[in-house]
């Protein structure tokens, strides 16, 4: 099981820019369905690469569901020549993504965000018909069933600006 508060403390820690997507951020908006890691978009120049370094090496990342014993070094350089990554961490299971399908990049996103607070600490997370918007381009069985749910929130916080 992850650790949010830690994994998300460190990316603040290291003031990492990036938007909580995927199922903590469905979870943010009121979503009863459980995930086991935590999704984040971020900004891809070379001063937050540097910071997503910082924010995990301590954590020890490494790709996930990877064979022990792979070469593979965190730092910035890594990061640069990927895009999204799937890792393990001592804190638990985290994606990194440089770009989502339905959304784009941090910048492409970052003006469908909402502001929140978890764990004393202020986040971007993807609104709730942003969100829902890159699940259904994503096209994958589990999002169409987050989907419905995610609208019956969207229609209640719909019915309560009203």
């Amino acid at each position: 099981m992850s650790d949010f508060r830690k994994l998300l403390q460190a990316l603040a820690d290291a003031e990492v820019e990036f938007i909580l997507v995927g199922g903590v951020a469905a979870t943010v908006h009121g979503a009863a369905r459980l995930t086991q890691d935590v999704d984040v978009v971020y900004a891809r120049n070379d001063t937050n690469l540097k910071r997503l370094e910082e924010a995990l090496s301590a954590l020890s990342p490494y790709p996930r569901g990877a064979p022990a014993g792979l070469p593979f070094h965190w730092d910035s350089r890594t990061i640069s020549a990927g895009l999204n990554f799937i890792l393990t961490t001592k804190a638990g299971d985290i994606d990194l993504l440089g770009e989502i399908i339905g959304g784009g990049t941090y910048e492409a996103l970052v003006d469908h965000t909402v502001g929140i607070v978890l764990f004393g600490d202020r986040y971007k997370v993807l609104s709730l018909a942003k969100l829902i918007e890159v699940k259904r381009a994503a096209g994958r069985p589990k999002d169409f069933e987050a989907i419905a749910e995610l609208m019956v929130l969207l229609d209640n916080a719909s019915d309560k600006d009203q």
